[in-house]
């Protein structure tokens, strides 16, 4: 039997693009019901442990640059499910919070996901956050190699 040839760097690539593309799908099919987009839906996720994120920290977590994370958080305050408070330790600095409103549509909009989302056995699903986790840790490594 003649030896596979080895996985590329792109073969993996593509199953994450595919595997986040489908799971994004799949969570905007959900949110859409509640129109709610998937950057907003990050947002929510984040503000949810009730501890109020600096805008900055909100912007590294949920992948938007600082000027649409803004637009973002001005839309979620709109709505009357973000507020902002300035930071009492650090004047200068802004921390985002859930308003009660907004913790209320964070529960339902996350048990919507829970009941919608495909799972993988409990195994799987703790082998698949671990090798996540590895390889974003590895590559996380490897950035700072190459430019430190």
């Amino acid at each position: 039997m003649p030896t596979p040839p080895p996985r590329q760097p792109q073969d993996l690539m593509q199953l994450l693009t595919r595997a986040e593309r489908l799971a994004a799908r799949r969570l905007q099919a959900v949110l859409d019901e509640d129109g709610c987009s998937l950057d907003a839906w990050r947002v929510l996720a984040l503000l949810a442990d009730g501890e109020g994120h600096h805008m900055t920290a909100v912007a590294e977590a949920v992948f938007l640059p600082p000027p649409t994370l803004t637009k973002l958080v001005d839309h979620l305050v709109d709505q009357n499910l973000v507020y902002r408070r300035v930071d009492p330790l650090d004047r200068r600095r802004i921390r985002a919070h859930l308003t009660p409103r907004g913790r209320a549509y964070w529960h339902r909009i996350s048990r919507e996901v829970h009941a919608q989302w495909p799972t993988l056995s409990e195994s799987d699903d703790e082998l698949l956050r671990a090798l996540l986790e590895r390889l974003v840790n590895t590559l996380d490594g490897a950035a700072a190699e190459s430019t430190g």
